[in-house]
């Protein structure tokens, strides 16, 4: 990973993605409130973001023979199209795929969308891990999919746990930014 590209994405999640407060004022999709808070859909959907994200990551599983990355609708989306797009620029094609969550309810009633299949080797990715609970449902949903799991990747890692759950289940998780990262950069600032 291009510590170039990993310090201006840092910035970048600084400046968009993320608030701090000496108290916990800020409710997790857990319901328990915490003191900080990530909104990368702000970095995500970002042009400079999107640049980041998919070189950065492109460059973490370039050299896994995968078909597809793609996770848990709406965090991993913009991740893996980022992904997606940039290795197809770099000339090493990898499907994204969503994995909904709940099947549709018309046409073929599937979680996972995207052309991957039975077989096809992916990267599970989520855009912030606390819990892991959503990073093991986009997991638990690829395998009844058939899909073979060769990497799980998180964007930001709240070190709350989530890491350990994962890995609890067998996969290691790699992620791109920690929590630690983001504060240290932060208390740095004036």
């Amino acid at each position: 990973m291009s510590s170039v590209l990993k310090t201006k994405l840092l910035e970048l999640i600084l400046e968009k993605a993320f608030k701090y407060s000496e108290e916990p004022v800020f409710k997790l999709v857990s319901g328990r409130m915490s003191n900080y808070y990530f909104n990368c859909k702000s970095v995500a959907f970002h042009p400079e973001g999107m640049y980041l994200i998919g070189n950065i990551i492109f460059d973490l599983i370039k050299g896994l023979n995968i078909k597809g990355i793609g996770g848990l609708t709406l965090g991993a989306d913009p991740i893996a199209y980022a992904v997606a797009y940039t290795s197809y620029l770099k000339g090493r094609p990898v499907e994204a795929f969503i994995v909904r969550k709940a099947p549709k309810s018309h046409g073929t009633m599937q979680f996972i969308e995207g052309n991957v299949k039975k077989g096809d080797k992916v990267v599970i990715v989520d855009d912030v891990i606390t819990t892991g609970k959503s990073t093991i449902e986009a997991i638990t949903r690829a395998k009844e999919a058939g899909l073979e799991i060769v990497k799980v990747l998180a964007f930001i890692d709240r070190q709350e746990g989530g890491k350990e759950a994962i890995e609890a289940l067998g996969y290691k998780l790699d992620s791109v930014i920690t929590r630690d990262e983001v504060m240290e950069l932060y208390r740095r600032q004036p």
